[in-house]
């Protein structure tokens, strides 16, 4: 049902973007309104995320390591892994943001009743108590390192639009992107590499057990929104006509203030920018916004130097105490009539 509804909410929102795209009073809206109202709270939501993390204490090291930590000089410990220096830190965070590392050790646990294979047939169904199996995922960090570098090619590409003159790397970037030349216009491998992350991801969300079990409707309607993206995107750059020049318009009037939509902006293309505003409006307040929180993490930004020297909570304050002696001086008579023994007379 989360499937469900979220892809009837999506194609809603598709349906209006078109019908302010064919009707003339609506343009200006879905051109220039809403496009600019999904930036402000962008900008203001993100704001008040960083914010909020940033003033979460952190009275101690709280690191997540799997690592040797640093101690005995005898003992050999894991500078990436448990690092304890910022350099440590620093690439320990560099590989995480760009290659997904902790998700490429990820894996995966099934219960199977299957008895193990003896080495003279395969194993029989059913034979066996119940056993943990565990399974590697590396086409899900596969898939997800795909279409996190892919969609930001695609960002960068996309620059062309809102600068002029375009930079020249803006134009090498694409070069290299459509380096195979198929077809006409030129095919951008990170679009292909975008479809088939998010079919991917999409496809495992509905097909693993454990993955629907969790799935809320807010997982379904990001990975639509996505989805919805990238095919119009892809539709209007190799099956369906539209006005590079109009668009090209209409993005430099959004970014100098001087906001315009020409007439030959197609509705599709109002589908793919009001697509991209409920996103863009959508991320502070979702899961995606883990793109920001993962530099704020403190069990990844901080170096684990808890055997180094000691932490003391800084925000400590002084709390009035009820000692042993003072106890035992407010039921002293008590504990000797219960014939119990206090250590002053």
């Amino acid at each position: 049902m989360n499937a469900l509804s979220s892809l009837v909410f999506v194609l809603i929102l598709a349906a209006l973007a078109w019908a302010g795209g064919v009707v003339a009073p609506l343009r200006p809206l879905f051109g220039i309104v809403l496009p600019g109202v999904a930036i402000l709270v962008f900008l203001v939501g993100l704001a008040m995320r960083v914010i909020g993390w940033a003033r979460v204490p952190v009275p101690f090291r709280i690191t997540t390591t799997c690592g040797q930590q640093r101690s005995l000089p005898w003992i050999r410990s894991s500078w990436i892994e448990s690092p304890w220096t910022r350099a440590g830190v620093v690439v320990r965070m560099a590989l995480e943001v760009l290659l997904f590392r902790s998700l490429f050790r990820h894996t995966s646990a099934a219960i199977t009743t299957e008895r193990v294979g003896d080495g003279h047939g395969p194993a029989e169904p059913g034979a066996g108590p119940p056993r943990i199996v565990f399974g590697e995922q590396k086409w899900l960090w596969l898939a997800a390192l795909a279409f996190h570098w892919s969609f930001l090619f695609v960002l960068l590409r996309h620059l062309r639009f809102f600068l002029e003159p375009t930079p020249a790397w803006v134009g090498a970037l694409a070069t290299v992107d459509g380096f195979f030349q198929v077809g006409a216009p030129v095919l951008y491998l990170t679009d292909l590499a975008l479809l088939a992350a998010l079919t991917y991801l999409f496809v495992r969300r509905l097909t693993d057990a454990q993955a629907r079990y969790i799935s809320l409707f807010q997982d379904y309607f990001a990975l639509y929104l996505l989805l919805g993206l990238v095919c119009t995107g892809v539709l209007m750059r190799y099956f369906v006509r539209t006005d590079v020049v109009a668009i090209k318009e209409l993005a430099l009037g959004l970014v100098t203030l001087a906001p315009t939509v020409p007439a030959g902006v197609s509705p599709l293309f109002f589908v793919h920018l009001f697509l991209l505003s409920v996103l863009v409006a959508y991320f502070p307040f979702s899961k995606l916004v883990h793109m920001a929180g993962v530099f704020l993490s403190p069990t990844r930004n901080l170096a684990n130097t808890n055997r180094m020297r000691r932490h003391v909570n800084p925000w400590n304050y002084p709390v009035k105490v009820h000692t042993y002696e003072e106890w035992e001086d407010e039921f002293r008579d008590k504990m000797k009539a219960a014939g119990l023994p206090v250590e002053r007379p």
